[in-house]
C-alpha cells in the first residue's frame, strides 16, 4: 500500500515547511515555505554557508546596510529552493513591518525585484505577510500588481475572511499554535476531530468553498500527524521534515476529510471594514495573543540574523 504521504499527495498539494534543502530533495514537495526562524536555523548549517557568504561578500563590497544583506540571504535561499521544487517558494516580509502597509508593499516589491535579478519571475514566488489589518491591505495592493501573497499567522476567522475579501492568493492558518494555546489554557485532551486548530481550518475551508473564494487554504504549524490526517483534502498543507518523514513511513489508509463538493453549511459572507476586523480579532483572545506572539518571535529571529550579519560584516572590514 502507498504511504500516507503518497496518499496525501493525491488529494492535497504538499508543501515543505523548512529551509533545509536536503529534506526538500528527500520528500519532493510541490512548494516550499520559509520564514525568518527557518532561515536563521538553516543559515547556521555548514551545508548552506555559501548562501550566507555570498550575501556577506556582496554587503562588504557594496557597503550595503545590514537589512539589505539579510534580504539577500533570504532571496539566496529562496532562489536555491526554486531549483528544487516545481511550484512556489514563499519569502517573508520583515515581521517588524507588520503594522505599516506602505513599508510592507515596498519590501514586497523589493523582494520580487531581487528575484527578477536572478531570472526568477513572480509566478514562482509568494510574498508572506503577517495577517494584521495592515498586512491584509498590503496584500490587496500587491495582488492587483500581480504579486501573489501568502497571508501568514492566521488564527482567527476574521483574518481569513478579510484576506479572502482582499483577494489574497493563499492563507496559512497555524493549526499547532492554536492547539498550543488551548492546551495551555487547560483544555483537552484533543483528538483529530476535536483539535481546535483542525476545527478552525475546516471552518475556513467550508466558508471559502461555499462562497466561491479562490484564496487557497494551506494548513500550517502541525504538532502531530493526526492533525494532518484530519485535514487530508485541504488545498495545501505545509509540513515539517519530521512529520513528512513520519507520514512517509506510515502505510495505513488515509481517508479524505475535506472536499469542496462537501463543504457543508457556512456563515454568511462577511464584509469587514477596519473597525469590524479589529473588533472581531479583539474578541478572540487566542488569536489576539498568538498573532502578537508570532510577530514578536519572527522579529526576534530576524534581529538575531541581522546581528550575525553585522558581526560578520564588521569582522570582514
Amino acid at each position: 500500500m502507498p504511504s500516507k504521504l503518497d496518499q496525501l499527495r493525491t488529494m492535497t498539494t504538499v508543501v515543505a515547511d523548512t529551509g533545509d534543502m536536503e529534506s526538500i530533495r528527500q520528500f519532493k514537495p510541490t512548494d516550499s515555505t520559509t520564514n525568518p526562524s527557518l532561515i536563521l536555523k538553516a543559515a547556521e548549517l555548514p551545508a548552506y554557508a555559501r548562501l550566507v557568504e555570498e550575501a556577506i561578500d556582496w554587503g562588504r563590497k557594496t557597503r550595503a546596510p545590514v537589512g539589505e544583506v539579510t534580504d539577500r540571504i533570504a532571496v539566496n535561499f529562496g532562489a536555491e529552493l526554486t531549483t528544487i521544487v516545481p511550484g512556489r517558494v514563499s519569502t517573508e516580509v520583515d515581521a517588524d513591518l507588520s503594522f505599516d502597509t506602505e513599508a510592507m508593499i515596498a519590501k514586497a516589491r523589493k523582494i520580487i525585484g531581487l528575484y527578477r535579478e536572478r531570472g526568477i519571475g513572480p509566478d514562482r514566488i509568494l510574498i508572506k505577510l503577517a495577517s494584521t489589518w495592515e498586512g491584509i491591505e498590503a496584500a490587496r495592493v500587491l495582488q492587483r500588481e500581480g504579486i501573489d501573497c501568502n497571508m501568514t499567522l492566521i488564527f482567527a476567522f476574521a483574518q481569513a475572511a478579510a484576506a479572502a475579501n482582499a483577494g489574497a492568493f493563499l492563507i496559512s492558518p497555524f493549526v499547532g499554535r492554536i492547539f498550543d494555546w488551548h492546551v495551555k489554557a487547560g483544555e483537552g485532551p484533543f483528538d483529530g476531530e476535536t483539535d481546535p486548530g483542525v476545527k478552525s481550518v475546516r471552518a475556513i475551508y467550508g466558508y471559502y468553498k461555499t462562497h466561491g473564494f479562490k484564496t487557497v487554504v494551506m494548513g500550517a504549524s502541525f504538532r502531530n500527524t493526526g492533525e494532518i490526517e484530519a485535514l487530508a483534502g485541504c488545498d495545501r498543507l505545509t509540513i515539517s521534515p519530521q512529520l513528512l518523514g513520519a507520514l512517509s513511513k506510515d502505510e495505513g489508509t488515509l481517508v479524505r476529510r475535506l472536499d469542496p463538493a462537501e463543504a457543508g453549511a457556512a456563515p454568511a459572507k462577511l464584509s469587514l471594514d477596519e473597525k469590524g476586523f479589529r473588533w472581531m480579532l479583539n474578541q478572540d483572545a487566542m488569536a489576539t495573543e498568538k498573532l502578537s506572539e508570532g510577530i514578536r518571535l519572527f522579529a526576534r529571529d530576524l534581529e538575531a540574523l541581522k546581528n550575525t550579519v553585522a558581526q560578520r560584516l564588521a569582522a570582514a572590514a
